[in-house]
Parts: C-alpha cells; structure tokens; sequence
C-alpha cells in the first residue's frame, strides 16, 4: 500500500473509525503504541549504552502512550522512572487505566508541578534517555506557562549533551497540520509515530525538530486507511515505482510524443537552453524550441537534438505579440507546451500569453515569467479546456494568490490547495519537500535537497514535465513524478559532489541515471 500523509485531526478521524466503527479497542491501540515505541528506542538505543529512562507524561493519551512505553521498557532492562505533568484525576480512559497498571507494577509516577522540580530531577537522575510523551498530534493551542518551561529544560539537557530525547508520536509543540512550532518545542533525536506520517513530521521547522522518523502499526486494517485517508500520497521511490511505465519491445519518437518550448530572451537565453534540455533529458520523442531567431541559432549549436522555430523579436528582445499564428501553427500536434522559463515580462509579451491562452487547448505547463504574467487575473485559467500544470516557487505563488509571504509559509499545503482551486490546474509549489496538489489529490516529496536551490533548476523540471506528459501520463502523476526525478537527480548528484554547486544542466543530465532506477525491477 503506497504511504499517505495526514494531519493531526485526519488521524484522529482515523483512530475514531478504528475505534468505533471496526471495534478495535482504544486500549488495544494505545497498548500497540507503546509497545512500538519501546521497541524503536530500544533498537536505535541500547540499555547497555542508555540504560537509565526518564519518561516526561503530559495530561493526554500521549501520556497514556509514554506509560505502556514504560512498562515495557522496564521488561527490556531499563532503569525507568516515570513523571506526570498534572494531576492524577485528570487521566480519563484508557490513560487512566494504565496509570494504574503501572502503579501496579510499582513503577510509581512523580507528580512534578514546578519546573525547579524537574531541573533537581533531570540533576539527580541524569537519564541517558528522555522520552517526551507530553502532547501528541492533537495539539494546536501556543505551548506557554509550565509546559514551555519543561519542554525548555528538556531542550537545554540535549543541547548539554547530557542524554538522547525520543519523541512520542509527535515531538510535543509542533503542529502536526502544519509543521510549524506552537511556542516552543521538544527537539527530538527519534521520533516514533504510527501507522502514518503526519504532515509536521514532514514540513519545515517540524522536521528539525523531529530528528529520526520511525512509523510503527498499531492494528490499522489497511482498508481503512485506504479508504478513508486522504488521497494524499507520500512522494518517494516506491510511489514513483508504481507509477513509473517501463519501455519494453520495439518503440519509436512518435511514442513519445513532442515537445514545444516557448521560452527565452534577450538575457535570459540560459533559461530556454535549460527548459528544452530537461524535455530532451526528460525522454520525450521530439522537442522543439521556440524563442527569437537571434536565440534560434544559439539553441540549435547547444541542443543539436532539438528542432528549432525562430520568431520575430520585439523592442526588449523578446517574442514578438505578431508572430501569435505562427505560434499557435507550431503548437498544432504537438503534446505538451512548456511556457514561460525567461519569456519576459513587457506588456507585449503580456498581451501574447494572454492571447495564446484562449487560442490553444493542449496541455500546458506554465513556469517562471509565464507565472508573473499570469498573476494579474489568474483565474482566467479556468476557461483553459486543456490540461495545466503551474510550477511557482513561494514568490511566485504569493503573486498568484496576493497574500503575504508569511501567510503563506504557515500552511503551504492549504494555500497550494487554494491556488489550484484559484486555477482549476495542477499546481507544484516548489521548495523543500515541494507539494503537488490537483482538485483531488495531493502529493510530498519526500525529498530535501538544498543543491538544487539554484538558478535554472525550475526550467529544467518544467522541461521535464512536459515530458512526461508528452509520454502519456495524466497531469498530476506528471507533476508528481517530475519532483522525484528532479529531486532524485540533485540526490544523486550531492553523494557525488557535495551539497550544492551543481550548475542546472547537470540536474538535467542526471535524469537518465534515475530513469534507470526506476526503470530496475523490485
């Protein structure tokens, strides 16, 4: 089953399923939970080398969590001691209920109610371990007051380097909607969570904060999550695997479809060269690039491979708004259309994309100037019969929307949403762990690859795109697998090199190696 993704209060919805609907009980869950994050921590942190175990309980099931954790990590040799953050009249449930197993087993819990308290503690005690089971992923209210100051102290004991901290489920004051940190929050070496990842697992500042991810089962029938969990996928090998169409037997260009690019200007030539090499890269049949005929003879000594159209220049270097039908006859029989990488920005050029917008229906992808062009009424999309891929980085995508930068990044995932509801298209806001979002579906990377935070490596994957949908497959799936390649080929290419200065043409030049990994059986 490929991995979906979900946030805090779609997990719960998912528990509540589980729960009610398939009968399993929440004690049979909180028991599974525990039990795997005690194994978890056992396998990264041995009691021979971690032997002493400080499990911090906040008021919820999360601290329901930490106490099944404990129990079992008493059974593996541990030496535990056991801290609850509130009263214990305040444990409902199946929390309460093992407050009174381990009781039972005298592991006896200290009700600490100050942070003075827990600094003599953490003095006194020096855990080699400390397992926060303070807040799990239902938490959205600002951490302030005593839980901040603890979160704090266990924050200063790392930074000390006086023990590891393994996180429940979620490290206590990330937003798991989101990703971004309520106040304060626990920075965690390992953090086990279950059956799914959630989304500030994922999302910066929260994956910083997370340190090492473990996913455990904790009886999930797989139907229900299939069923019931958002169509939002977690973009990584397996998932491109899946989808990935494997050539086999006699094949031929016109496969493969073709390609044609409209990009480039006067000083931005580089970025037309880089659109047309990640198409070429990219295994479409056919590419042809369109842009001036001063570019023309530029781009045909540097992509040999790719036929050419040259147009008649305007005043600022760019395509001129009289060559539209002969754009509009270039773009008959063709399968993809990649527009915008250094097009320009006059209102000229304005007027041409605009027109060329109501004159073609074969699929597009929209990249860079296209994008800037785009923001003044960018709505008009949704009169585009044919398919539409927008590739904006954040700047772009805060022209498109008009909202503030900082709006923005609390919550990429609802404001890509939004922009291709705005559009009816798919949209790639790129970044680390670049998100894909149609009216359906939805789709992480999983990859971070700073390298490729450099010019040019947006108009290579704009390339790319338009060939994979000239190779036939459907938009988002497109969209989708054109991050893993791009994001897979800079990968590869920071284990070769190091972690950036690798120019956007060797990205492009990297996509064959990940073809063949994905091209590799099972």
């Amino acid at each position: 089953m490929l991995k979906r993704v979900v946030s805090g209060w779609e997990m719960q919805k998912l528990d509540s399923i589980v729960i009610k609907e398939i009968g399993i009980p929440a004690e049979v869950l909180m028991e599974r939970a525990g039990v795997g994050v005690s194994e978890k921590l056992s396998e990264m942190f041995p009691p021979a080398d971690f032997p002493g175990v400080l499990i911090v309980c906040g008021p919820g099931n999360n601290g329901g969590d930490g106490m099944v954790c404990a129990r079992h990590l008493k059974s593996k040799g541990y030496q535990i001691k056991v801290v609850i953050l509130c009263d214990e009249d305040r444990y409902k449930g199946e929390a309460k209920l093992n407050l009174e197993i381990i009781k039972k087993l005298k592991i006896i819990p200290r009700r600490i109610k100050d942070s003075s308290e827990m600094s003599e503690l953490l003095e006194s005690e020096k855990p080699e371990i400390i397992v926060d089971a303070i807040f799990g992923t239902g938490l959205k209210r600002k951490v302030e007051g005593f839980f901040a100051e603890i979160i704090n102290l266990i924050n200063r004991y790392k930074e000390e380097k006086k023990g590891k901290v393994v996180s429940v489920d979620i490290p206590s004051g990330v937003c798991s909607n989101t990703g971004r940190i309520l106040g304060t929050a626990v920075k965690a070496d390992l953090t086990v969570s279950f059956e799914l990842p959630k989304i500030g697992h994922i999302f910066y500042p929260g994956k910083e904060f997370t340190g090492k991810l473990e996913l455990v089962p904790i009886s999930f029938p797989a139907e229900v999550i299939e069923k019931n969990a958002p169509a939002r996928y977690y973009i990584d090998l397996a998932w491109a695997k899946s989808v990935f169409k494997r050539r086999k037997g006699y094949v031929h260009k016109g496969n493969f479809g073709h390609v044609l690019v409209l990009a480039g200007s006067r000083g931005k030539s580089g970025a037309g060269y880089l659109a047309g090499l990640g198409a070429l890269r990219g295994g479409a049949g056919l590419v042809t690039l369109a842009s001036t005929r001063t570019l023309q003879k530029i781009y045909a000594s540097m992509l040999p491979e790719a036929l050419t159209l040259g147009l008649e220049e305007n005043f600022y270097g760019e395509v001129s708004l009289k060559d539209l039908p002969k754009i509009i006859e270039a773009s008959h029989k063709k399968t993809a259309f990649v527009i915008g990488p250094g097009l320009g920005l006059s209102s000229e050029m304005k007027n041409l994309f605009f027109e060329i917008l109501s004159c073609i229906n074969i699929p597009l992808v929209i990249d860079a100037d296209a994008l800037t062009l785009l923001s003044e009424k960018p709505e008009i999309l949704q009169n585009y019969s044919g398919v539409k891929i927008l590739t904006p980085h954040p700047g772009e995508a805060i022209r498109l929307l008009k909202i503030s930068k900082n709006e923005l990044l609390e919550d990429r995932l609802y404001w890509t949403k939004k922009l291709a509801e705005l559009t009816e298209a798919v949209v790639i806001l790129k970044g680390a762990h670049s998100i894909i979002c149609s009216k359906d579906q939805e789709g992480i990377s999983s990859i971070d690859e700073p390298g490729l935070s450099q010019g040019g490596t947006g108009d290579v994957l704009a390339g790319l795109i338009g060939a994979l949908i000239s190779q036939g497959y459907d938009a988002f799936t497109s969209a989708c697998l054109g991050v893993f390649i791009h994001g897979t080929a800079g990968k590869l290419l920071s284990e070769e090199y190091g972690p950036f200065g690798y120019p956007a043409s060797l990205v492009a030049e990297t996509f064959p190696r990940v073809f063949k990994i994905l091209q590799e059986e099972s």
